[in-house]
């Protein structure tokens, strides 16, 4: 099993080279908030259904063949409220922010988007201080 900084370090290149090839190739980013946005709701819904589609389906096989238990150790501290809370305020900051972590953070800062670089500014300190605040503040 390769080193957890070898994974990341190839996830981070193959991140990379799908949404730049997709870029270059469809003209589109992919950033999912909008992808899901105007597969509901746009014109040319085919690509984005299917896209989404293969999220899921890598989802399921990810679930069919990972060691689940050991990927989401730690989870069973948070409570449903907190989650559910959790849930609502990323959705509530993806609107907010017109955006979210694969928009701005892997295609809008590769663009050298100003908006993007405040976005993530903003994500990444509230991320930090979540962080924090479950495991000093008691909020789990």
């Amino acid at each position: 099993m390769p080193e957890t900084w070898l994974l990341a370090l190839m996830g981070g290149v193959l991140i990379g080279l799908a949404s730049g090839g997709f870029y270059l190739l469809a003209g589109e980013i992919a950033g999912i908030t909008g992808v899901v946005r105007r597969a509901m709701s746009g014109p040319e819904r085919g690509w984005r259904v299917a896209f989404l589609s293969g999220m899921v389906v890598a989802a399921l096989i990810w679930l069919a063949t990972a060691d689940v238990a050991a990927a989401t150790a730690g989870l069973e501290k948070l409570s449903l409220p907190v989650l559910i809370a959790a849930g609502l305020l990323v959705g509530i900051g993806t609107d907010l922010g017109n955006g979210c972590t694969s928009g701005h953070g892997v295609c809008g800062l590769s663009r050298f988007s100003l908006r993007s670089l405040v976005a993530v500014g903003v994500f990444m300190a509230v991320a930090v201080l979540t962080v924090w605040l479950v495991r000093h503040g008691g909020l789990a």
